[in-house]
């Protein structure tokens, strides 16, 4: 009964690492923004311009793994990274310092 007991506490706690693992891997991958194409992503300059209209003062834009990856400050001057759709300039997701 007890060797029952311990299989299955191991078994619980390998579930759990695993799942721990499996998030930190879907947070590393989850910076794709989009599925669309490389030659329909607007430029880096354009992608300014479409945050900069939203509010935001643009420091740097780069592209990479389908996100432009936005790092600017709000209108209260915090520094935040912003997650963009290459496509259209929409705000994906958001990160503050």
């Amino acid at each position: 009964m007890q060797r029952i007991f311990t299989m299955a506490a191991t078994a619980a706690i390998a579930v759990i690492a695993l799942g721990a693992v499996g998030a930190v891997g879907a947070r590393a991958e989850s910076h794709s923004c989009t599925s669309a194409p490389a030659d329909q992503y607007l430029s880096a300059g354009d992608l300014q311009a479409k945050v900069e209209a939203q509010g935001y003062t643009v420091k740097r834009v780069k592209i990479a793994k389908a996100c432009g990856e936005v790092y600017a400050l709000d209108k209260a001057g915090a520094k935040v990274e912003l997650y963009v759709d290459p496509t259209n300039g929409s705000i994906v997701r958001s990160e503050t310092d």
